[in-house]
């Protein structure tokens, strides 16, 4: 029971890192309503990835892989505890 929402939970949080880097592409992040939702996913998202941030560099000075590494080990971390539970 616990750890189905522990999973529910991992697994609404990888969806809004999704969708925060998904906005990140967009042209007009940074006005209007948009811009908005932007940054208030920015303050859910950017203390988690900046954990790796700190760890891994932009690949070519332009390229940030993090996000695919902080959910890699987000759904990872999870299954892993699923298995030893």
């Amino acid at each position: 029971m616990l750890f189905s929402l522990l999973v529910r939970l991992v697994d609404a949080y990888s969806m809004i890192i999704f969708i925060y880097v998904m906005m990140s592409w967009l042209p007009n992040t940074q006005s209007g309503v948009i811009g908005d939702v932007y940054r208030a996913l920015g303050k859910l998202c950017d203390p988690y990835l900046d954990l790796f941030r700190k760890l891994i560099p932009p690949l070519g000075g332009m390229v940030d892989v993090t996000p695919i590494i902080a959910l890699l080990v987000l759904q990872f971390g999870v299954r892993l505890l699923a298995w030893l539970i």
